[in-house]
């Protein structure tokens, strides 16, 4: 009896080098959930980052709840917002009237 590798269809062996070894569904799934866990972790750092300016927080806290900031400026969740993002209400008003008024200013034409 041979102790050759089997071969495949088109002559080539079946052999893989240990670092190519095939992962498990459940390895997989866990480098996935790390990933994850990674880019939510630096999503939540950009949530109060001194880096960041009020718009890019207000923007990271609706990536991460996948919500969009209120247009009520007495919206009970702004203070919340201000909260986690580490801005004053005031601040996140701003952002807020930004907004409102980005979305009512009309289009000019090219």
């Amino acid at each position: 009896m041979s102790s050759n590798p089997p071969k495949a269809p088109d002559g080539f062996a079946h052999h893989r080098p240990p670092s190519e070894l095939i992962r498990t569904h459940a390895e997989m799934l866990a480098a996935e959930a790390e990933v994850l866990a990674a880019k939510r972790r630096l999503e939540l750092d950009a949530l109060c980052s001194d880096l960041k300016t009020p718009e890019e927080r207000i923007r990271a806290w609706e990536r991460v709840h996948g919500l969009t900031l209120p247009r009520d400026p007495n919206h009970r969740i702004l203070g919340g917002i201000a909260l986690k993002t580490g801005l004053t209400l005031e601040e996140v008003q701003a952002v807020q009237r930004s907004d409102v008024a980005r979305r009512i200013r009309p289009r000019t034409a090219p």
